[in-house]
């Protein structure tokens, strides 16, 4: 049986609201029978993501998943080099130097594996110029190499890419599945688990966001700025901004850390390219690490304001920031519906936009300002 050949501690173990997509993945390692590339389909929150970091676990480490090893716990903290986490790096999708510079990377020797995994997130980006400079390796890849691509439908992303992938569909799942398992696994109460599963998205990140004090004060920050905005003028917002994104910034500090031991640890032996390869590798990273806790800060205003938008139109359904309650009543005191779903879309533009790569900064100093503009309007 799959449930048996899956280690208790390894990532794959995590994946409780896709089992079908668990066994299939641990059979697929167990048997020998990888594929030189997988395409994850499916909806936000659906654990692509954390399945594409599973199954990379269970190729690099040297007994399938243990959960326990170097490797495993390398993998886990996502600094192993010879896992390789790529997304899109311009405002229309994957740049063609970006996927050249994989395609380089690709032909060189794992450095403490003996694979490579490449996770390409949000392949829906990956448009003629790009695919065309991918299909090749894609279709016929080193024997140590493994593609993971990410996207939300086969219809949104290139055929041809479809075409040289195993697709593996994964189904939507209801947060209160979610939170129910959050809270098994964590046992913390049903409201905080709601609240992290809004929050940070899928079960097995909302678990490690519970586990965090920083990333929990982040939310707290966020929540402080959306409830500040009435009361507060144009300069305070901008000044308060830079606070904030220290605040997003705090959790890089240990990643930074764990990076500079791996350079100085292996900078004897890797060669002056595999060493930049690297330290290129880290510098992505950190950015994507960055991008990604700006987005769980845009998740937790987003909550706040789905909760003061529940209140206003008298939803019988229980509100996710519990623990605030009082921050809910004041923007219902001052918010109209209209307003508040207004605020809501600017919070969807300011993620978008995101996506789009403008500066961190200037988008959070641009949704602030028109959050607030959206809340005290008339």
């Amino acid at each position: 049986m799959a449930n048996e050949i899956i280690a208790e501690r390894s990532l794959l173990a995590r994946l409780e609201t896709q089992p079908r997509v668990r066994d299939f993945l641990a059979q697929a390692v167990a048997t020998g029978r990888v594929s030189h590339a997988y395409l994850f389909l499916g909806a936000p929150g659906s654990g692509k993501l954390d399945a594409a970091w599973a199954l990379a676990q269970q190729l690099i480490c040297e007994d399938g998943g243990c959960g326990s090893c170097d490797a495993c716990v390398r993998v886990a903290r996502q600094t192993h080099p010879d896992v390789h986490y790529f997304a899109p790096e311009s405002a229309v999708g994957y740049l063609i130097d970006q996927v050249r510079a994989l395609l380089a990377e690709v032909s060189l020797s794992p450095i403490r594996s003996r694979r490579k995994v490449y996770i390409i997130d949000r392949a829906e980006q990956l448009r003629a110029n790009t695919a065309n400079a991918l299909l090749k390796t894609l279709e016929e890849p080193p024997a140590n190499v493994v593609f993971i691509l990410l996207g939300p439908s086969a219809d949104m992303i290139l055929p041809t890419i479809v075409s040289r992938c195993q697709c593996v569909p994964f189904r939507t799942v209801p947060q209160t599945r979610s939170a129910e398992l959050v809270e098994r696994a964590t046992g913390v109460s049903p409201e905080r688990a709601r609240m992290a599963v809004a929050v940070a998205g899928s079960p097995a990140r909302a678990a490690e966001f519970l586990k965090s004090a920083e990333r929990q004060e982040v939310r707290r920050a966020m929540l402080r700025q959306v409830d500040y905005l009435a009361r507060a003028d144009e300069a305070d917002i901008l000044t308060s901004i830079k606070d904030l994104m220290a605040v997003i910034k705090a959790p890089l500090d240990e990643v930074k850390s764990t990076q500079q031991a791996v350079l100085d640890r292996d900078s004897e032996y890797l060669t002056r390219g595999a060493l930049k390869q690297l330290e290129d590798r880290f510098k992505r990273e950190l950015s994507h690490r960055e991008r990604s806790g700006i987005m769980e800060a845009l998740a937790c205003a987003r909550s706040l304001l789905r909760d003061a938008l529940l209140r206003l139109q008298g939803v019988d359904e229980p509100i996710v920031n519990e623990d605030v309650s009082e921050m809910v009543d004041r923007l219902c005191a001052t918010a109209t519906v209209a307003g508040v779903t207004a605020a809501l879309d600017v919070v969807a533009q300011t993620e978008r936009r995101l996506a789009r790569n403008v500066t961190p900064q200037l988008a959070l100093e641009v949704m602030l300002l028109d959050i607030r503009k959206a809340l005290t309007c008339p």
